[in-house]
């Protein structure tokens, strides 16, 4: 664990927040995902706030959700939707968006669900799933927000109040967000964007290490601003 640089929390701050986790990408890195939670030995009363792509380019992606799903009972949790997953819940509905979203590692999440069984056609993985992953994906939120801190998948348009804001930039913007001032009054928590290191800024934190690449997956514990991360 290592701290983040910058102003110091104060006291009272503390005391009015619960222990949260923000977690950033996991796209189906299993390993990845176990080990960091185990690392984080999350209480009864702390919060996880996965912040999306959960599917797509790993190798266990039905797996993590399941993993997911059993997690809740132990933990509360708060799931956001990412670009994968927005993507993913497109190509199940309509399947008019294939050749970007297998360009994008649609395959693997497709082949997770189906294993052996040949790809025929985007309703043929949509009566793949379970119920309970039916469930899951059709609960997730855009975003989630709490007393100091904004948490979302990409980021803001910024200067935009968040009723404002538009789905599509929640879960794709890049630069516009990560190199200018978000013009809100809490911190940003975001992922998406991947980083030799955590990105950290004095209104944004950026969690995406880009575990699926080599990299690890990391979480940050807030409010104290701690980062924990997985192995490679």
């Amino acid at each position: 664990m290592f701290r983040v640089t910058g102003p110091p929390q104060d006291i009272p701050f503390r005391m009015t927040m619960k222990r949260t986790f923000a977690i950033g990408d996991i796209h189906g890195c299993l390993d990845q995902l176990e080990d960091l939670v185990h690392r984080i030995e999350p209480r009864k009363d702390d919060l996880l706030v996965f912040l999306g792509d959960y599917i797509d380019r790993g190798p266990r992606i039905a797996e993590v959700i399941d993993f997911l799903i059993d997690l809740t009972s132990e933990v509360p949790c708060v799931f956001l939707r990412g670009n994968h997953e927005d993507m993913f819940l497109e190509f199940l509905e309509f399947g008019t968006n294939k050749t970007l979203y297998f360009a994008n590692g649609g395959r693997k999440t497709v082949e997770s669900y189906l294993g052996s069984e040949p790809f025929i056609s985007h309703t043929q993985v949509a009566h793949a799933l379970s119920q309970s992953h039916r469930a899951f994906y059709a609960g997730l939120r855009w975003y989630y927000e709490d007393a100091h801190y904004i948490y979302v998948h990409a980021g803001v348009q910024p200067g935009v109040p968040m009723f404002r804001q538009d789905h599509r930039d929640l879960v794709w913007i890049r630069d516009d967000f990560i190199f200018s001032p978000t013009g809100l009054n809490k911190k940003v928590i975001f992922a998406h964007t991947p980083f030799a290191r955590p990105f950290v800024k004095e209104d944004k934190i950026g969690v995406d290490t880009g575990g699926v690449y080599g990299g690890v997956l990391t979480a940050v514990q807030l409010p104290e601003e701690i980062f924990i991360q997985s192995h490679r």
